[in-house]
């Protein structure tokens, strides 16, 4: 039975629906776990709406060091870029997070730990490897594993678009005639790739010629000092 849980608390909408349903699913303190980055000024706003929000206790952790010296350093190195377009700042923090989510967790004798990730995409799968790998007996808490959770958040989220945008506004966005397809990613990167090495070519080539035409002058230079 889970008696305590750490929650990865961004403050966004996800998180902050997820936070009210794990109070009221399982009447257990929920500590929300904010990890700092770099955000600068949003950090008290978070922590007051976390608060706010339910969580019995809020953990703001500074990790900005941590991250840029064992992450994005590293990263830069490596020269990992996504699809030879994204750099990876935001995908290489979820590792970092869900390892101190996981020790916040054992200082506080927590018994499980929770992330907003969607089943939609590959932060769900950062952060429950990063779970598995470190921390084997916690039991992650996802969002995307439960349908209620999910339909609340879908509802939350529709009524936040209708809130934010007019009505006058939405009624000509229905109107709108779809606008082109944007080509297939693997075209895109093929044709990226194509351009990158037809640089590389002209490059290459303007570089022979360059040679060619000093080994020419060297070749007339003796010539003209042999004659001499």
């Amino acid at each position: 039975m889970t008696k305590k849980i750490v929650l990865a608390y961004s403050g966004g909408l996800d998180t902050s629906v997820l936070l009210k349903w794990l109070k009221e699913k399982y009447q257990v303190p929920v500590i929300a776990f904010v990890a700092d980055l770099g955000q600068g000024d949003e950090m008290s706003a978070v922590s007051r709406k976390a608060s706010k929000t339910g969580a019995d206790q809020v953990v703001i952790t500074d990790l900005r060091e941590e991250f840029a010296r064992d992450y994005v350093f590293p990263m830069f190195r490596a020269g990992a870029i996504y699809e030879s377009q994204y750099l990876l700042g935001t995908s290489i923090a979820r590792p970092l997070i869900a390892k101190r989510q996981v020790e916040v967790a054992r200082q506080e004798s927590a018994d499980a730990v929770a992330h907003g990730a969607t089943g939609k995409g590959n932060d769900q799968v950062r952060f429950e490897l990063t779970y598995a790998a470190l921390a084997p007996e916690q039991r992650p808490e996802c969002v995307h594993r439960h349908e209620e959770v999910a339909a609340v958040l879908l509802h939350h989220r529709q009524q936040q678009v209708a809130a934010r945008v007019p009505a006058e506004t939405r009624v000509l966005l229905e109107r709108r005639q779809p606008r082109q397809q944007h080509p297939p990613r693997l075209a895109l990167v093929a044709r990226q790739r194509e351009r990158a090495l037809q640089h590389v070519a002209r490059r290459q080539h303007a570089e022979l010629v360059a040679e060619l035409a000093r080994a020419a002058a060297a070749v007339e230079h003796r010539h003209h000092g042999v004659e001499m």
